[in-house]
């Protein structure tokens, strides 16, 4: 009797730590561990989901592209179990995402914080659909893409017959209706291509360009208002229904307007800053167009806003959705 409650015993002993462990979580991460959306948003996520979980689940973020360094295979790798989150260009993904495309259009946003909400808002109330298999953790819109260029870019005729690098359809659309010819690529790989000529500059906000190397090869820096580019943390919706209760409750409490906010506050504060070291910087040239010149490239803005209307009702029905959005953030609602 002695010996099999002993035996009994050692068991118990041994299954108990097995039953306390961490259900774990891979966060791949295409981008470097010093890309600012990594520093301001992914770590301090995972930080505070790991901490507030009590030890029901834990997040390992691997980024510099240790799961996977392709940025257009990121969805799929989620969705393939190779990582359970992702950090995820929807542009890089056609087809997959194919309503996105509605906050690509030229000359919708203001800024940022504008963009980050109407498509934070707008994927969680259902209203933009294509993330059934996807538990959104973090939603958000870039500044107004703008030129930058290792040739000079005073105005906007400048940029008519230049190679510029884009990150999606519409933005390739938005340059070909300037007089430019797209050329699309993943921002990794844009330094390189500039500087071997393959394309004469490309569209981007402000924190890309020092993240990954972009200020290096460009001097001249014409700041437009283009289409915005959707960015997304998501997670599997699979293996979000199997953590436990305790994990699941700590991922929404870190995601949608939480994950929003830091991401608002602080690539809005880094963009804003580094605007600022490209004006203090002798050897470049920055130029802020003028309302005219803003205004002379509506008609352009127009024929790809109608034409992408066109292809279907549902997209006039975004449309509508997206502007309406818009109108309530601007109203403070």
């Amino acid at each position: 009797m002695k010996a099999s409650l002993a035996i009994i015993a050692a068991a118990l002993a041994l299954a108990a730590p097995a039953a306390a462990q961490p259900a774990k979580v891979k966060f791949a991460v295409f981008t470097p561990d010093k890309e600012q959306t990594f520093i301001t948003v992914m770590r301090p996520f995972a930080e505070a989901v790991n901490k507030d979980a009590g030890g029901a689940i834990e997040i390992e973020t691997f980024p510099n592209g240790a799961l996977g360094r392709s940025p257009l295979q990121q969805a799929q790798m989620v969705l393939d179990g190779v990582s359970d989150i992702g950090w995820i260009i929807a542009s890089y993904t056609p087809g997959r995402f194919q309503e996105n495309e509605v906050f690509e259009l030229p000359g919708q946003f203001r800024d940022l914080q504008e963009a980050t909400t109407v498509f934070t808002r707008l994927v969680l109330s259902g209203k933009v659909r294509g993330y059934d298999d996807f538990h959104p953790i973090g939603l958000f819109g870039t500044a107004p893409y703008s030129l930058h260029s290792r040739n000079p870019i005073a105005s906007i005729a400048d940029i008519k017959g230049k190679k510029i690098r884009s990150s999606g359809a519409i933005e390739g659309e938005t340059l070909k209706a300037l007089g430019a010819v797209p050329i699309g690529m993943p921002v990794t790989e844009v330094p390189e291509a500039i500087s071997r000529g393959t394309v004469d500059g490309t569209t981007s906000h402000p924190s890309p360009l020092f993240d990954f190397g972009i200020a290096r090869v460009t001097s001249y820096h014409f700041f437009t208002r283009l289409g915005i580019v959707p960015l997304a943390i998501l997670m599997n919706k699979k293996k979000f229904d199997s953590l436990p209760k305790a994990g699941q409750d700590a991922i929404r409490r870190y995601s949608g307007e939480w994950t929003a906010a830091r991401f608002n506050k602080g690539i809005g504060d880094y963009n804003d800053s580094l605007v600022k070291q490209l004006q203090a910087d002798s050897k470049r040239r920055v130029v802020f167009p003028a309302q005219a010149e803003l205004d002379a490239m509506q008609p352009a803005f127009k024929s790809v806003i109608d034409a992408w209307v066109a292809k279907s009702p549902r997209n006039k029905e975004l449309l509508g959705l997206l502007q309406a959005e818009i109108a309530n953030v601007r109203a403070g609602r």
